[in-house]
């Protein structure tokens, strides 16, 4: 008798207390919905900007460190991206314990009765599901190791098309190309590696556990 008087049925709820629970419910989803789009327009900024940049670089004489500025503009959204991400997540799981314990009761499958103060800590102090760090690897993943990728062709080939035609480079001389003022090319080339580096790291080991989807 005590397992079943813990759990949560439809005959469990009030009018007035489904009633709520389903305004809640409507509400989070519209949330989702608002931070989903502002999700894209931010990877849009990130597609838009990059792109104009790579415009912008072929078609004037203008140095190749425009790139380093496009990296360092995408890593900007990328990080106000991730916070977005954040908001939404919490939109997110409030609609997933929603999901798989009210509507599941409401339906007359007996469900824990915890859930209740599950709901309520997460009302009385809303906090992602999600690390900042996992965040990005999320976005980095989806969206952003591709943008950088393609940063990085369009880099190299600007680079490129610097060398005199026809005459071969030693590999150091072939770095010098990266410079950048006074700084030698290869410190640039190594900055970049490291930073690319950085951000593979953070897209594989990003956490691929999400609360309520993996149990």
């Amino acid at each position: 008798m005590t397992a079943l008087s813990d759990k949560k049925t439809d005959s469990s709820y009030s009018s007035n207390s489904a009633n709520a629970l389903i305004h809640l419910y409507r509400a989070e989803v519209g949330r989702m919905t608002a931070y989903r789009q502002r999700l894209d327009m931010t990877t849009n900024w990130a597609v838009v900007t990059s792109a104009g940049i790579a415009s912008f670089a072929f078609s004037n004489e203008v140095t190749h460190a425009v790139f380093l500025f496009a990296m360092f503009m995408n890593y900007f959204f990328l990080h106000l991206e991730s916070r977005r991400f954040r908001q939404y997540e919490i939109a997110h799981h409030r609609v997933r314990i929603m999901e798989r314990f009210f509507y599941p009761a409401m339906l007359g499958d007996p469900v824990d009765g915890s859930w209740h103060q599950v709901l309520l800590g997460e009302l009385a102090k809303p906090m992602s599901p999600m690390r900042r760090v996992d965040a990005m690897g999320w976005r980095l993943r989806r969206n952003y190791l591709w943008l950088y990728a393609g940063i990085l062709i369009v880099w190299i080939t600007k680079v490129d098309t610097g060398r005199l035609k026809g005459e071969k480079y030693a590999f150091s001389e072939y770095l010098e190309l990266y410079h950048v003022g006074n700084i030698h090319g290869w410190i640039i080339v190594l900055l970049v590696v490291l930073f690319y580096v950085v951000l593979i790291n953070m897209a594989v080991y990003a956490s691929r556990y999400y609360p309520l989807e993996s149990d």
